[in-house]
């Protein structure tokens, strides 16, 4: 790419030697050299050591601190197209006209008066009265919301019971449930309306109405010739999808069990994604609109059915490289061409381990040998974090409050004080402490209480450890130019490709509780079915003769039962490494199945992987607080990000441009240079990744850390 004069000169004053650049004092280096000291994962320690090509790379900040559009993804559908909100309005058509909802005399008789005095034996004077009013609200005929009522509080089980089974029998259009007393040792019946038909099927506990991947307690007057799922486009700054979805069904009044959706995005972002609802108006999402922060719904559809994760092509990244220095021009263009070209080792990123002083991995590791306690003490045991350095150069005060719950628990062993002090986002701590109160000692069983999707997560952590140092074998020993004998590649069959490309496990799982986000990756995953082994084969010496094969389909496997390794001495390094932590790939040590690689069925994932649709420019700016790139929201508001300095789209001709960078700079010193990129990569790969690729710097926490101080001290002086 050919960058124009006012760049090129403006450039000259921002690349310079990275020994140069750094004046620091004393104070701040010896903070930084103590921010770096902390305990945290390391690029090193889960296989991460190759570059594709040998360029020296610069220095930039990924994620500076507020700055979400600076990491925009925009999810890509299963047919190609980015999402993209474009629009908050909603036709009128798009508002379902529900069938009548008059309930006839069958349903609600008009005299009940016989009941209740009935019930009147059951429980005190007081409650009868609140249930003859209850009764009559909903008798009348009222169009107004109906509000329960709670009866007296008792600590008879017996009478409870009593009150339900009556209440069931006689009132077959109210529910009842239980709900907590005025003191520890009493519970209060509280008694609504069934806002579905007169059998009490919204009274249905969860496993009776099926595995449904939503909530099917939605309105029971949706016509049946329009879709029953509203689809829209959610837009999301600074929050991740559970969160953003969560904070919408509140308001809805609707569980997150009704939301489906095709995976998490980046929380530190700014955030486009498909999402489905069942059998909700999309005048009623669009009104959020002035209530919600962060977020905006939009562009509404109906659709027949919903989302499900992992339904999706990948994602487009539009990332904004701030701060950059670098030897030279040339060492930047250089370095993006490069990684247009030649693409990135499709290593799994940091975020895959976890982003505490415990790796996941270490967690999975203790699972598949069966060590059930230690593996509850790595998740509960309190540890050392370093903070994300984009946030604020201090600990973050509710990290120090999830650690201190932590510490007081392991002085004490109090159960009860832990989990009022635990986040309720810390869903496998939670889950593992109420387990070990109701069976104090089985750890196993605590394990067990984690949601499925979140416990799995740390057994695959250590698959993709595995893979990761594998990979790194694989490039150290042959490079990234040649398919060579014994490599495993998958072969020419366009579902090959499709289900190469994200292999991990459990797509189908149903996401019903709130997980740690900061723990799981935004992808996709599903297991290689076993009839599908054929779609893999190791090289042979005719298919290198042959050149059957390109580098782009050589793959690994991520271990388990029904997977096939390389027949050259990349394969050793899966077990090696498996042996000296102690375990077996070919044979389990225990009978639990899920904590098993032997009872797992494994997948591939390709080893190299190109950036599609590939973009990139060079800006200058003086202010760190305006944006570079345009968010979907700026289109549609019409607001434009800062004005660019220059790019690589513009020509020398151009006439817009100013002559020379002191027509528009103040002050040289101050002027900063961002590299803007937009790519979009498959569905499991990881952006950081290319990052890492075109910087050859480490995306570890303590690396950017460093930088982010050194660059900070520069620009203020």
């Amino acid at each position: 790419m050919k960058l124009n004069k006012t760049v090129s000169s403006c450039l000259l004053r921002l690349l310079k030697p990275y020994s140069s650049s750094f004046h620091w004092t004393s104070t701040m280096a010896a903070s930084a050299k103590t921010s770096e000291g902390m305990k945290t994962v390391d690029e090193s320690d889960v296989g991460i050591s190759c570059f594709i090509s040998q360029l020296p790379g610069f220095r930039g900040i990924l994620k500076q601190r507020l700055l979400y559009a600076d990491f925009i993804v925009n999810e890509v559908d299963m047919d190609g197209n980015v999402v993209r909100l474009t629009s908050l309005d909603v036709s009128p058509e798009m508002d379902v006209k529900e069938e009548d909802k008059t309930k006839s005399s069958d349903d609600v008789p008009q005299s009940y008066a016989s009941a209740i005095e009935s019930f009147r034996s059951l429980c005190s004077a007081s409650d009868a009265e609140r249930m003859e009013t209850l009764v009559n609200q909903v008798t009348s005929g009222a169009d107004d919301e109906i509000s329960p009522v709670v009866l007296d509080p008792s600590s008879d089980k017996s009478k409870r019971t009593a009150i339900h089974n009556f209440v069931k029998e006689k009132f077959k259009f109210l529910v009842t449930d239980t709900v907590d007393g005025p003191d520890p040792t009493s519970k209060c019946i509280r008694v609504r309306v069934n806002s579905g038909n007169a059998g009490g099927k919204r009274s249905r506990k969860r496993k009776e109405r099926g595995d449904k991947p939503f909530d099917s307690r939605g309105s029971e007057h949706w016509p049946a010739d329009v879709g029953k799922f509203l689809k829209f486009h959610l837009y999301k700054e600074n929050k991740d999808t559970q969160e953003a979805l969560g904070l919408i069904g509140k308001m809805l009044g609707v569980q997150p069990k009704s939301f489906g959706f095709s995976g998490t995005k980046d929380k530190r972002s700014v955030s486009t994604q498909r999402v489905t609802v069942f059998k909700q108006q999309a005048s009623k999402l669009a009104a959020l609109n002035k209530r919600l922060f962060g977020i905006k719904v939009g562009d509404f559809s109906l659709v027949k059915e919903g989302l499900l994760l992992g339904q999706l092509m990948g994602n487009r990244f539009t990332i904004t490289l701030r701060g950059v220095v670098a030897d030279s021009e040339e060492t930047i263009k250089k370095s993006a061409e490069s990684l247009g070209k030649d693409g990135f080792i499709n290593y799994f990123g940091l975020q895959r381990f976890g982003s505490g002083s415990v790796p996941t991995h270490h967690v999975g590791a203790a699972l598949l040998k069966g060590e059930w306690k230690e593996a509850v003490d790595m998740i509960l045991d309190p540890r050392e974090t370093m903070h994300d350095f984009s946030l604020t150069l201090s600990f973050s005060p509710q990290r120090n409050v999830v650690n201190e719950a932590r510490e007081y628990y392991k002085e004490t062993g109090d159960i009860d004080g832990t989990l009022r002090q635990l986040p309720r986002y810390l869903v496998a701590e939670r889950a593992i402490l109420q387990c070990l109160k109701k069976c104090p000692g089985n750890y196993l069983q605590a394990l067990k209480g984690i949601p499925r999707t979140l416990r799995m997560m740390y057994v695959h952590s250590y698959q993709s450890y595995l893979w990761n140092n594998a990979a790194s074998l694989r490039v150290q020993k042959y490079g990234n130019n040649q398919v060579v004998l014994g490599d495993l590649v998958s072969t020419k069959v366009e579902d090959a490709k499709r289900i190469v490309g994200s292999l991990n496990s459990e797509q189908k799982e149903n996401s019903e509780e709130a997980l740690d986000c900061d723990q799981l990756d935004d992808t996709a995953v599903v297991d290689l079915p076993g009839e599908r082994s054929d779609l893999v084969k190791v090289v042979g010496k005719e298919d290198v003769e042959a050149e059957t094969y390109s580098t782009s389909d050589i793959v690994l496997p991520l271990p388990g039962s029904r997977v096939i390794y390389p027949s050259n001495d990349v394969a050793e390094i899966f077990h090696d490494l498996a042996k000296k932590d102690g375990i077996s790939l070919t044979e389990s040590i225990h009978g639990v199945k899920e904590f098993s690689i032997t009872s797992m069925t494994g997948g591939y994932r390709r080893v190299f992987q190109k950036p599609i649709d590939f973009e990139w420019e060079l800006l200058t700016y003086t202010d760190s607080n305006k944006p570079l790139a345009e968010t979907d929201l700026d289109r549609i508001t019409m607001e434009k990000p800062v004005d660019k300095v220059g790019s690589a789209e513009e020509t020398e001709s151009d006439s817009n441009q100013p002559e020379s960078c002191e027509t528009d700079l103040k002050d040289s010193e101050q002027t900063q240079l961002a590299l803007k990129m937009a790519l979009t990569l498959p569905s499991s790969c990881y952006a950081t990744m290319a990052i890492r690729e075109l910087l050859k710097t480490s995306t570890s926490v303590s690396a950017q850390n460093s930088f982010s101080w050194r660059l900070s001290y520069i620009v203020l002086t």
